[in-house]
This record gives C-alpha cells, sequence and structure tokens, in this order.
C-alpha cells in the first residue's frame, strides 16, 4: 500500500537572450558564463508537493508492512497485499491513459490524491477502532492467526489507493513536459527522483519507526495529511495554455477503445518503447517477486527489529538519491544505452548477493546500489518517453507503456508468496524465503543479456532526433 510514485510536472517558457550560447548546462555570452536556466516556479510548487507526500510514503513504506505482518503471519496473504495495491495497473491502466488526454492533468492529479487522503484516513480509523485486537508493533511475532474484518479493510482500501495511483501518476508523468523545456527533461526528473527518495526513504522510514512507537494508526493518519498537502500544492500550480505546435493536431473524440487502441499501435510500432516496455515489465515482475515478503525476509533471515527494518529502508536513499543526481552525467558518460546496461547488470547481481547474505548492514548496502540502478533506469526512460512520444497521444502510450511495466507486479508479488508457499515445507523456512531473491536476479542476468543489444545509444539519439523532426512538421502544418 505503501508504494507511490512521483508527482506532477509543468513548463515554464524560458528562451535565451541574443548573443548567446549553451554550452552543456552553462549558457556563455559576451560576458562569459551565466547560470543555466531555472526550471520554474510551477517546478517548485511540484517539487515541494512531491516531497511531503513522499515523506508520507516514506512511513508507509514501514508502517504498512509491519501492519500485515501483526494481522497475519501467512506469506500469501501478506503477497496478496501487495498484489491488491498493483491490480489496478493491469486492469485500469488503460482506460487511464484516455482519461488522462481527454481531461485537464492538474484537476486529475488534485482529485486522486485528495481521494488518496479520505482512504487513508479511513484505514486509519479502521486501525484505531480494532487497535486492542491486535499487537504492539513490537509484539507482531506474537501472532498466530489472521485478523479476518482489518485484512478485508486494507485490501479493500489498498485496490481503492491503487486505482486513484494509476491515474494520478499516469497524468503526473504526461504532465512532466509542461513544465519544463525538453533539454531539461532529465535534470529535472532526476531532481524529482532525488527528492522522493531522501524523503521516501531516507527521513520517512526512521519517523515511521518513531511513530509506531505510539501505535499503528498514527503513521496512517500522517500519510492521510501528506496527501492533502499535497493536493494543494499541485492545485495552487499555474496553468498556461500549450503553444499551437503542441496542438496542432485535433482528432475528434471517439470511444475510448479506439482510443486506447491507438496509443498501443503507436507504443508497439516503435522498436525502442516497445522494448524498454517490455523490459520494464520483466523488472518490475521480478523486483516484486522479491521484495514483495521484504518484511517477513527481514525479520525472520536477517533477525531485524522495526528500527533496523528502517535503516534498511532509509539506505536505499542514499543510492537514490546519487542516482537522480548523477543519471544526467552518467548518461552523457557512458552514453543512455550504456547507463540503461549498467542499471540491467547491476540490479541482476544485487538480487542474487542479497538472497544469500544474512547480515541485514550488507542488505543495507545492496539495497542502496539496486535503487542507485533503479532509479537511473528512471530518470532515462521517463524522459525519453516524454522527449518523443506526440503530447495528444502521450497519456495514451504512457498508460499503454505502465501496463506492460506495473501490470506485471501484482504478477510478481503473487509468484513470489507461491515460490515461499510452496518451498516452506520441502525445505526450510529460510531457504524459502531467500529462493525469490536468487530465482529473480538470475532472470534479470537473461534479461540483461537479451535485450543490452536493443537499447543502445545510437538507437535511443536516432529515435530522439526522428521525433524531433516529426514535431518540427507538425509545427509548419500548425495554422497560423
Amino acid at each position: 500500500m505503501a508504494g507511490r510514485a512521483s508527482r506532477t510536472r509543468r513548463r515554464t517558457e524560458i528562451h535565451a537572450p541574443p548573443n548567446r550560447y549553451r554550452f552543456g548546462g552553462i549558457r556563455v555570452g559576451r560576458f562569459g558564463a551565466v547560470p543555466r536556466r531555472s526550471l520554474g516556479a510551477n517546478y517548485r510548487k511540484l517539487f515541494a508537493a512531491t516531497t511531503i507526500s513522499n515523506l508520507g510514503d516514506g512511513v508507509g513504506v514501514i508502517a504498512y508492512p509491519w501492519l500485515a505482518s501483526a494481522i497475519t503471519r501467512s506469506p500469501l496473504l501478506i503477497a496478496l497485499v501487495a498484489v491488491a495495491q498493483r491490480l489496478p495497473w493491469l486492469l485500469f491502466t488503460l482506460p487511464a491513459g484516455v482519461i488522462t488526454d481527454r481531461h485537464d492533468r492538474r484537476t486529475l492529479m488534485v482529485g486522486a490524491n485528495a481521494v488518496r487522503a479520505v482512504l487513508t484516513f479511513a484505514v486509519a480509523a479502521a486501525v484505531l477502532a480494532r487497535q486492542g485486537t491486535i499487537p504492539a508493533p513490537d509484539e507482531v511475532e506474537q501472532v498466530v492467526g489472521t485478523e479476518w474484518l482489518l485484512y478485508v479493510a486494507v485490501i479493500v482500501a489498498t485496490l481503492l489507493l491503487g486505482v486513484c495511483e494509476v491515474l494520478y501518476d499516469n497524468s503526473a508523468q504526461t504532465f512532466m513536459p509542461a513544465i519544463v523545456e525538453k533539454p531539461d527533461l532529465e535534470r529535472a526528473n532526476g531532481r524529482m527522483f532525488s527528492a522522493e527518495m531522501v524523503a521516501n526513504q531516507f527521513i520517512g522510514p526512521p519517523l515511521a519507526s518513531l511513530l509506531l512507537l505510539v501505535g499503528f494508526g498514527l503513521p496512517m493518519l500522517f500519510d492521510a495529511a501528506t496527501f492533502a498537502a499535497s493536493a494543494a500544492l499541485v492545485f495552487a500550480i499555474v496553468v498556461t495554455p500549450r503553444p499551437p505546435a503542441a496542438t496542432a493536431e485535433v482528432v475528434e473524440r471517439r470511444p475510448w477503445r479506439s482510443e486506447a487502441a491507438e496509443g498501443f499501435r503507436w507504443l508497439w510500432r516503435h522498436d525502442v518503447i516497445r522494448t524498454l516496455a517490455i523490459s520494464l515489465g520483466v523488472l518490475n515482475l521480478l523486483g516484486t517477486m522479491s521484495t514483495g515478503l521484504i518484511v517477513l525476509f527481514a525479520q525472520e533471515v536477517l533477525t531485524t527489529s522495526v528500527t533496523e527494518f528502517a535503516l534498511l529502508s532509509t539506505a536505499g536513499a542514499i543510492g537514490g538519491v546519487v542516482g537522480g543526481w548523477t543519471a544526467s552525467a552518467v548518461s552523457k558518460r557512458l552514453g543512455s544505452g550504456g547507463t540503461l546496461a549498467l542499471t540491467l547488470w547491476g540490479g541482476a547481481a544485487t538480487a542474487i548477493l542479497t538472497g544469500f547474505t544474512s547480515s541485514w548492514l550488507i542488505a543495507a548496502l545492496l539495497t542502496s546500489i539496486t535503487i542507485y540502478t533503479a532509479i537511473m533506469w528512471n530518470v532515462i526512460t521517463v524522459s525519453f518517453r516524454q522527449s518523443v512520444i506526440p503530447d495528444r497521444l502521450l497519456g495514451r502510450v504512457n498508460s499503454v507503456y505502465r501496463f506492460f511495466g506495473w501490470g506485471a507486479i501484482p504478477i510478481g508479488g503473487l509468484l513470489g508468496g507461491l515460490i515461499v508457499a510452496a518451498l516452506d515445507g520441502p525445505f526450510s523456512r529460510e531457504v524459502a524465503l531467500r529462493a525469490p531473491w536468487i530465482i529473480a536476479g538470475a532472470a534479470q542476468l537473461v534479461l540483461a543479456a537479451v535485450v543490452g543489444r536493443k537499447l543502445t545509444t545510437a538507437r535511443l539519439e536516432a529515435a530522439r532526433a526522428a521525433s524531433d523532426e516529426g514535431n518540427v512538421r507538425a509545427a509548419a502544418r500548425a495554422p497560423r
């Protein structure tokens, strides 16, 4: 339930003054170097909204899995919570893409976060109402059965929160090109991802461990408040009309199935984005297969306390911050393709090593490296999509992309739970909990070998160049 992705984005038009030329991130004029241009006031509002809401996410990263382990000790039931959270990405993603292209994206984001604030508050109320029937956060090992009433409430709320998440996140990513100029997308995305990591994994988890000292209800009330604050900040973003070139192609509204099919056809015919979408689906399936039961792995294999579990999650923020701030520079040095190859091979190695370790400190180090590679993948691929997909199709193509990429997550969570359930008996419980990590890492090695030859820098740059040429032609045809 805790996972939420990045928040909305918008563009301020800035043009370089005469007699100045840009070299990398610095503009050089007749009087010397000029600092790189600002990303704009709207971006700063978004940045604040992202930081606040992801602080709540970071609290939820610890609070929700720990709550699940206090309701039930069944690996399959705990895995189903992760499945319920991501199931809307499989079922609702394509309609959400059509909705995103039909309606104002900022309004959709505000509404989605407002609904999530209400739902999260309802979960907090349910937990407080049943607090006398579940153990304290430091007594979860005493659980012998399942608190079914609260478990069902958590599952239902998770499904509804997932629907809101799909609509919000798709609107947010498609809104980014309206916030910053195309050359600044990697820098803007990198800083946004870094802010998410600091709040989500560096500050949030330790704060959650402190809030859990009071009980399970307080972290969820805090999470609800962050949703509400984020919605208010997004509402404060001032939207300016799109330039004529961006709206040159006007398409009559059709049935949503026809519009969704258009987005699917565009993605499937674009060789690079199709490869990225399928690769992301495999990566997320394998990642959720291993991390879906991280709370049991941490408690029973790494023998962590709630504080150590929080520190384990916090460690990932270090890699995430470094990844967000350095992804653009690494991409310039290694090329986009080389950077993606680094993320694939590095992620595979860390998954396998995590499956064999018994030290939470080593696991924390490996988590930091894993998140570093994941954030670099996100910065490169999200910026690439935002720069090559036509604006009128951005919502639909993005939703199809995420259908492939995120729709695999509930399947991975279910698969991980089934692996542990199947091995817990013929083998020891410890072997069963280690197995998903090792299997996922081995499978990612195969993926890296297969797609590494397709996701080259030359192919990505050629796709960007083709998109730029198409935009120039569209602008020439635009009505004056």
